[in-house]
């Protein structure tokens, strides 16, 4: 397979000296943590204790106690994840898996990377420039894919890798990185290098600023874990940083410590909640309620967090055994995600219930407008065609530009109800792209060398775009493809505008 590696790639940066503060602590926000029964799904498969990814619709993909790898569904059962036929390279034992967007996953093995799509682990053309050594991944809301590795800290761009340099010199020794906003609102990278805390904001497009922060760490004080909640309706994102000797959270109103009843050991975000192990304890805050728990009925022994996702579950790996652990059971929703631009004026919103039993009822909920109730035994905001089987897509056409949040509520015999709200962006069509102008474009910088001669479908004309269209639109949309990462927001607002608009030439 030809490979294509990069050559002395540059991003802008640009350094605003801010040097950590050593003033004193901020003011104490004590959490007052209420205890739950955790709900527990048990995994079909034992997990190491390594990170992992989870997914947002469910499930995720893991490394095994025996050095492999696993892609699991919402109810712990496995799913067909193998290594493509066209990869050169063989999948060694895996040490860990990274997140790169809601459905897809990085892959480190001993003997290189992957990337985990669709059931396939795929040998991206520029493993060779990083290697094994992978320290975090993060997605910022800009859709820029960022990776640190011991070596620096690399962009994704155009099915690429891109070196963020400091006066001409790589940022090496990150030791944790997340996706949060900065302190003025800008989609920021926040990592810690070299006892100090960075944000990375774009001042341009291709153009980087790494910034100082005024992070109020202490003198000795070291950063060992960060994690970042994303923005929700009406609130802002924030930046949780697990030191040495506290937990600090930023958000709109600044700074603060939090005090836990003990120190936690690990720390993740995904979504708007919070989650942090604290010896045997498992802690998670819900950023919306504003309301702090703490996980009992568990296993005997010390959980490991694996992987979070947006709907408020965690991964743990514990006593050998590997769970999925929630305050409550939580419906998953298809065809949306968090933090989602939707520019078409119909989309088929599909409710995946978690495991248990049937609810007596599903309703979805846009914003503070009516309920829509719908009927099993699949449940799709828009309701069923008149044959009674065929999902119908819910009209966004009378919907404000702007941003929403779609729920899905379950509701039980026994009283109980089991809820999920997904924030996302609408901004309508007010354009009318062509293939030739627009699309041709993308499909040559990011589709050409999978989907002209293979691995992929042939993907080379105009006629095979349009008969294989609304495919290609849930996959980008998705951000299951291209393979070597998902394109970024424009480019798949774009694909997306193509197809709602006609597919025109």
């Amino acid at each position: 397979m030809a490979r294509f590696i990069p050559s002395s790639l540059l991003l802008c940066a640009a350094l605003l000296v801010a040097a950590c503060g050593e003033d004193a602590p901020p003011g104490s926000n004590p959490a007052k943590p209420a205890p739950f029964t955790a709900t527990q799904v048990a995994s079909s498969q034992g997990l190491a204790p390594a990170q992992g990814f989870a997914h947002q619709a469910g499930g995720g993909i893991f490394a095994t106690s025996s050095g492999g790898v696993v892609r699991l569904r919402l109810d712990g059962s496995k799913a067909a994840l193998a290594p493509h036929p066209k990869n050169v390279a063989t999948p060694g034992n895996v040490r860990a898996t990274f997140r790169l967007g809601p459905h897809s996953a990085l892959v480190e093995t001993d003997t290189g990377l992957f990337l985990a799509n669709q059931g396939w682990l795929i040998e991206p053309l520029w493993q060779e420039v990083l290697g094994t050594g992978i320290v975090a991944t993060a997605q910022t809301a800009d859709g820029a894919a960022w990776l640190a590795h011991p070596t620096g800290l690399f962009q994704m761009q155009g099915g690429t890798l891109a070196s963020l340099k400091l006066s001409g010199q790589p940022l090496s020794g990150i030791t944790a990185m997340t996706a949060a906003p900065a302190e003025d609102g800008l989609p920021g990278l926040w990592f810690a290098r070299q006892g100090k805390l960075n944000v990375v904001v774009a001042s341009a497009p291709g153009v980087y600023q790494v910034r100082g922060t005024d992070a109020p760490l202490t003198a000795g004080e070291t950063v060992v874990a960060l994690a970042g909640l994303e923005r929700g309706t009406g609130t802002a994102g924030e930046v949780w940083v697990l030191t040495s000797t506290r937990v600090l959270r930023r958000n709109t109103e600044g700074w603060k410590t939090v005090e836990l009843p003990s120190l936690p050991q690990q720390l993740m975000g995904a979504g708007r909640f919070l989650w942090a192990r604290a010896d045997a304890k498992l802690f998670v805050f819900d950023a919306d309620a504003g309301t702090w728990g703490v996980a009992e009925g568990l296993p005997p022994g010390t959980p490991t967090l694996l992987a979070v996702d947006e709907s408020g579950c965690a991964w743990v790996e514990l006593g050998g055994q590997a769970l999925s652990v929630s305050k409550a059971p939580a419906p998953r929703l298809t065809g949306l995600h968090q933090g989602m631009l939707v520019v078409e004026d119909g989309l088929v919103l599909r409710a995946a219930l978690p495991p248990g039993p049937a609810p007596k009822s599903v309703a979805f909920q846009l914003d503070q407008a009516e309920e829509v109730s719908s009927a099993g035994p699949d449940y799709s905001m828009g309701g069923l065609e008149a044959d009674g089987s065929t999902l119908k897509p819910f009209s966004f056409v009378n919907v404000t530009p702007g941003g929403h949040t779609l729920s899905v509520v379950a509701r039980f015999e026994d009283g109980t109800e089991a809820r999920r709200a997904v924030p996302f962006t609408y901004q309508p069509l007010t354009s009318t792209p062509g293939y030739a102008r627009d699309i041709r474009p993308v499909h040559e910088a990011r589709c050409a060398k999978c989907h002209t001669t293979g691995p992929g479908n042939p993907l080379n004309t105009y006629e095979l775009w349009k008969s294989n269209a609304q495919l290609i639109n849930a996959a980008v949309r998705d951000l299951r493809m291209p393979a070597d990462g998902p394109l970024d927001p424009q480019g798949i607002a774009l694909i997306n505008r193509w197809v709602a608009s006609g597919m025109r030439p």
